[in-house]
Order: structure tokens, then sequence, then C-alpha cells
């Protein structure tokens, strides 16, 4: 089963969901609206990008960004999990193995 971390009104979210549609794949949703990620849950993401999946270009983040360059590590992930709109999406799971981060429509197509 998968699962997709996202906000259900991100126009990325709706793609995916879309795309996942159309392909008759079924899914959970973690809406990061009603929920809030773990510290497990961030180093899984953080492993599979390379780096914490910080959504750079949004304006959660842009808010956020002195504040966040400016910390440790673990400062980071308390700030993406204090502003939970700051972090990529969205994060698609197969289990507990990362299998996307952000929408790219030929990684979903071989899924």
């Amino acid at each position: 089963m998968l699962t997709m971390y996202g906000i259900p009104n991100c126009d990325t979210v709706k793609k995916a969901k879309k795309k996942l549609d159309s392909m008759g794949l079924e899914y959970e949703f973690f809406n990061f609206k009603k929920e809030t990620p773990t510290n497990d849950m961030l180093a899984r993401w953080e492993k599979f990008w390379g780096e914490l999946p910080a959504n750079k270009r949004g304006p959660t983040f842009r808010k956020i960004k002195e504040q966040y360059e400016g910390a440790s590590a673990a400062g980071q992930k308390k700030l993406l999990l204090e502003n939970l709109s700051a972090i990529k999406r969205p994060i698609l799971e197969k289990g507990k193995k990362v299998v996307a981060i952000g929408f790219d429509e030929d990684a979903y197509s071989k899924l």
C-alpha cells in the first residue's frame, strides 16, 4: 500500500493524486494539516532526498529561511515540524520506503 504525504489543496499533490487515480493505484493520504510527521519519517525522507525535504521555493519556507539556514540539524527538523507547509510534497512511500519526493510523472509511471 502506498502512502502519500502532503496538503490536499496543494496543486502538486492534486496532480500526483490524479496520476495515481488514473493508474488505479490505491493509497492512503497523510494530511499535514491534520497530522504531524514523526522524526522517524523526517529521517527516512532526509536519507532518500540527501537533505531535509524543505520546499525551498514555497512561501512558508521563505518566511523561515533565515532561521532555518542558521539552525542546527535538530533545529531545522523542529522548524519543519512546526511549519509543515515548508515540507516538500508530495512524499510517496511504499511501506516505510520512500519512492518519490515531489511529483515527477516519469517516476510515478514506473510504480
